[in-house]
């Protein structure tokens, strides 16, 4: 699915087709949804994003990719809340928690924000005889979605099996935290980066490089003011919903 367009020429430009309609009910079904090709996403946007980045299509119109991330964050969470022994109400709580706010309200919003700030402000200048091109919010949500993943893998997986080291005391578990978030944080918007980068239309995406930078030089100040209380730091992303009745 290309940007939208919108014609500064004669003629006007043909307007592009709905998408959320048919994106919304395909959710419902699997048959037509392509798995096998989202899970090859899935791998490459941890090993090589670029070549995800690049395909010929701008936005998915396939929604297998968010319900199968949707589905992982469940059974991640699930995870979580078994392994601290948390009750079922609390266990629902949390995963319905970390689905609508951090995935899909926090995406809503960041891509709500991305979609305004190139559209907007990255945009480059057309001629009168170009026609104008502009980025469509779910390609943004798509964006989105492509760098939520590592993060995900990183801050839900991994530092799952890294819990037990993370929650003790010590400087050395508040150090490989924060080394966690800094990595997953900076390859968020390293993605989010890239799937600007690759519209032709857009000039100075290094923009959205600039939050690396910041996360680099707030991180020393993030892990001298937990050296004391290392056994908070999982609280920073999810186990602060799991461990929030104790």
């Amino acid at each position: 699915m290309l940007p939208t367009t919108a014609s500064k020429g004669r003629g006007a430009a043909r307007p592009a087709p709905p998408l959320f309609g048919p994106y919304l009910r395909r959710i419902v079904k699997w048959q037509q949804m392509d798995i096998e090709y989202t899970f090859w996403q899935m791998v490459h946007l941890c090993t090589s994003p670029k070549v995800v980045q690049t395909k010929n299509q701008w936005a998915r119109d396939d929604p297998a990719f968010v319900v199968i991330l949707i589905l992982f964050l469940v059974f991640a969470t699930s995870a979580y809340c078994a392994a601290y022994g948390q009750s079922a109400s609390h266990a629902a709580l949390t995963i319905t928690s970390v689905v609508l706010i951090h995935f899909l309200f926090a995406g809503i919003v960041l891509a709500t924000l991305c979609w305004f700030l190139t559209n907007s402000y990255l945009r480059e200048e057309p001629n009168s005889h170009v026609v104008e091109q502009r980025v469509e919010w779910l390609y943004a949500f798509d964006v989105h979605c492509n760098s939520f993943f590592p993060a995900f893998v990183i801050l839900y997986v991994l530092q799952y099996f890294l819990s037990p080291l993370l929650v003790a005391h010590g400087f050395f578990p508040a150090l490989l935290s924060n080394l966690l978030f800094v990595v997953a944080i900076s390859y968020y918007h390293y993605l989010n980066f890239l799937g600007y980068d690759v519209l032709p239309f857009l000039d100075r995406t290094t923009f959205f490089l600039y939050p690396i930078g910041l996360v680099i030089i707030l991180s020393p100040l993030s892990n001298d003011t937990d050296r004391v209380q290392s056994d908070k730091i999982l609280s920073k992303f999810v186990l602060w919903l799991v461990k929030a009745d104790d």
